[in-house]
C-alpha cells in the first residue's frame, strides 16, 4: 500500500499510526515539500487576522517535525513551544530543529500530563488519526488557560461523514465557536488528494 493511500484511509490503529510515521521520518520534511503541504501556512495566515490571539506558551499536538512551530514562530517569535507526538523517530527530527522547549512521546487520544496551562493548543493535519474527536477537543480544556485557544485543521470529507459541526455545537458549554474557514488545499500536489480532499481551519475558545 502507497503512502499517499493510507493517508487517504487514515491508516488504522495508533500502532500502525506510530510505526508508519517512524518509517516515514526519514523523508518527511521533503515527501511533504514536494506535495506542497498547505496547513501550517494556512493556519498562520488566518491567525494573522485576530489581534486577539496573543499566546505566549504553545502545546502542539501530533507535532510532527515541527512544520507548524516553524511558521508560527515566524508571526509570535519570543513564544514558548512544546510539542507531543506518536513517533519517536519524527521527535528526533523535531528536537534536532532546536524550536522546542519539551517534547514528549506519546499517543494524544491517550491522557498525558503536562506540567503547564498554555495560551494556545494546535493540532495541524493530524485530527483524521482520533479515535474521537470530541474526547480529544475535551481533553484540551484542563490543559489551556482560561479564555484559551484550541486550533486545528479537518479534512472536509471527513468533516461531512462524522457531522463534525454538530460535534463543536455539542460542545458549546464549554468551546466558543471563535472561527471555521471555507474549504482550503491540503496536499495539492499528491495524487490521491490534489483538489478532492481540502481542510477547514478551526478556532475554539475555552469559555
Amino acid at each position: 500500500m502507497s503512502k499517499s493511500n493510507t493517508l487517504v484511509s487514515g491508516i488504522g490503529s495508533h500502532k500502525k499510526v506510530k510505526k508508519y510515521y517512524d518509517d516515514w521520518s526519514e523523508n518527511y520534511d521533503e515527501t511533504l515539500k514536494k506535495w506542497n503541504y498547505k496547513a501550517p501556512k494556512k493556519v498562520i495566515s488566518y491567525l494573522k487576522k485576530f489581534d486577539e490571539i496573543k499566546p505566549k506558551k504553545i502545546l502542539d499536538i501530533a507535532c510532527g517535525t515541527g512544520l507548524f512551530a516553524e511558521e508560527i514562530l515566524k508571526i509570535y517569535p519570543k513564544i514558548s513551544i512544546d510539542g507531543i507526538d506518536i513517533s519517536k523517530k519524527i521527535l528526533n527530527l523535531a528536537k534536532s530543529k532546536k524550536i522546542y522547549n519539551n517534547l514528549k512521546c506519546c499517543n494524544f487520544d491517550k491522557n498525558f500530563f503536562t506540567k503547564y496551562k498554555y495560551d494556545l493548543i494546535s493540532c495541524i493535519g493530524a485530527m483524521t488519526y482520533s479515535k474521537d474527536p470530541a474526547k480529544l477537543i475535551m481533553k484540551q480544556i484542563n490543559r489551556l488557560k482560561k479564555s484559551g485557544f484550541f486550533i486545528f485543521t479537518h479534512r472536509v470529507d471527513l468533516w461531512k461523514k462524522q457531522n463534525f459541526l454538530q460535534i463543536l455545537y455539542d460542545l458549546s458549554k464549554y468551546w466558543e465557536i471563535f472561527f471555521i474557514s471555507r474549504p482550503n488545499l491540503y496536499l495539492p500536489n499528491n495524487n490521491d488528494f490534489k483538489n478532492n480532499i481540502k481542510i477547514k481551519v478551526i478556532f475554539l475558545k475555552k469559555k
